[in-house]
């Protein structure tokens, strides 16, 4: 059996599964009933990425593609469009920005890729302008592309690209660690209003019982949301994907604290009950173990 054949049996199971007769609850999913499970899926493919799990990964991604077939299903029953929209969309996008391998267009680096690639968007936006089906309203920004529904973190990976595309970016690296150290310094100055000291809400040092006015937490929000901005344009420079980065570290977290846990267990005691230096030792003792098998 063909790729394409295989793709056509996939959309004509999905097309059974909705029909009179199929499934109940495919039959009464919505687009907006499935959005939460297209973001399941798609974290459970990069967990599976993240895992290097090569075995796992086929059924993950089918999983995803599945989502494509339900909404173009859907959309096709409602009359919107069909899957064959989808896949000639998809083609026709992928050959009209790739001009440097479909046309005569030169891009050697990567980069000459992304400037062409921001060019192309531009001028089809410049395109639907002109014919009248662009979105109406308020002057276009070249920041629309970049929707607000995804993760923060990586929204701010996506702004902080097309800011720097035109040049609004630091000239070197030495400036986002002088930004770095000017927002910690702000933060620093709004937690000098803080009452002390400061402990962390329900954490084990205990639970905070000084109040904080609304102004303030609102400003110390601000600012800890600046740091995380310089940090995502400090791993821009770099080339380092954040979001990959933050769950490599979070990753590294929860096989570390494991392995407190089994240490404790195996002195007869739990987390619960014993104190940070305790804890410290633990923690100490599971990196050396971690860096031993490394």
């Amino acid at each position: 059996m063909s790729t394409g054949e295989k793709f056509e049996r996939a959309v004509e199971i999905m097309a059974r599964l909705r029909a009179p007769g199929g499934c109940p609850w495919d039959r009464e999913q919505t687009f907006d009933s499935i959005k939460p499970y297209t973001l399941e899926e798609t974290y459970e493919v990069f967990e599976a990425i993240d895992n290097r799990d090569w075995q796992e990964l086929p059924g993950e991604l089918g999983d995803l593609l599945l989502q494509v077939l339900f909404y173009s299903e859907m959309a096709r029953e409602a009359g919107y469009f069909s899957v064959d929209d989808v896949l000639d969309r998809l083609s026709n996008k992928l050959i009209d920005r790739h001009p440097h391998v479909f046309a005569d267009t030169k891009a050697d680096t990567a980069s000459e890729v992304v400037r062409n690639w921001e060019a192309l968007k531009k001028a089809e936006k410049a395109g639907k302008l002109e014919k009248g089906t662009a979105p109406q309203g308020p002057q276009q920004s070249m920041l629309d592309s970049v929707s607000r529904a995804m993760p923060a973190l990586l929204e701010a990976t996506k702004l902080s690209r097309k800011a720097s595309a035109v040049g609004f970016d630091w000239p070197e690296i030495s400036g986002i660690f002088e930004k770095l150290q000017e927002e910690v310094s702000e933060l620093k100055r709004d937690l000098a209003e803080l009452p002390q000291p400061i402990r962390p809400a329900g954490g084990h040092a205990g639970s905070r019982t000084h109040h904080i006015s609304p102004e303030l937490h609102a400003r110390i929000e601000g600012e800890v949301g600046d740091l995380f901005f310089v940090l995502v344009n400090l791993a821009r420079f770099l080339e380092v994907d954040p979001e990959s980065a933050l769950r490599r570290t979070t990753k590294k977290f929860r096989e570390r604290f494991r392995g407190m846990e089994a240490q404790s267990h195996a002195q007869g005691e739990t987390l619960e009950h014993m104190n940070l230096d305790q804890m410290e030792a633990l923690w100490q003792s599971t990196k050396i173990v971690e860096e031993v098998k490394h």
